[in-house]
């Protein structure tokens, strides 16, 4: 499993080093030595903090839908014409940016400071990582 150095990690989970450090001396992670000798934790157990500390705003539609990938956040930027628009969401640290039509804008009441969910259907989904790692 890869090792992942203290700032990276918390990075990762929006926390300070500090936290991260505090998490391996409380035992929540496993303090190891990267090849450098510096303090590290496993990936495979960051992730699985990461997902056990992941708080999501509740979604405000409460609609049932089948599209797993939602990000509920405010509307921090719209461009509009008369026909198009580019409407974007600070999602947690995630910036989402989405394109549809100025009337929707409209219908949605999208404003900035609004709160709003995107939600992604895609049956293409690009990973990457970074280069000379191997994924095998």
């Amino acid at each position: 499993m890869p090792n992942i150095r203290v700032s990276e990690a918390a990075r990762f989970l929006g926390v300070s080093d500090d936290t991260v450090r505090r998490w391996t001396e409380n035992g929540i992670l496993t303090p190891v030595k990267d090849d450098s000798g510096r303090l590290a934790v496993d990936g495979l157990e960051l992730a699985h903090v990461a997902r056990d500390q992941a708080q999501l705003p509740e979604d405000p539609t409460r609609v049932g839908r089948s599209a797993r990938n939602r990000f509920v956040g405010l509307v921090t930027g719209i461009t509009a014409d008369k026909v198009m628009a580019q409407v974007e969401l600070q999602c947690g640290p995630f910036r989402v940016v989405s394109l549809m039509s100025s009337e929707a804008v409209r219908e949605l009441g999208l404003e900035l400071g609004s709160v709003a969910t995107a939600v992604v259907k895609a049956t293409t989904v690009i990973i990457e990582t970074p280069q000379g790692k191997s994924t095998i």
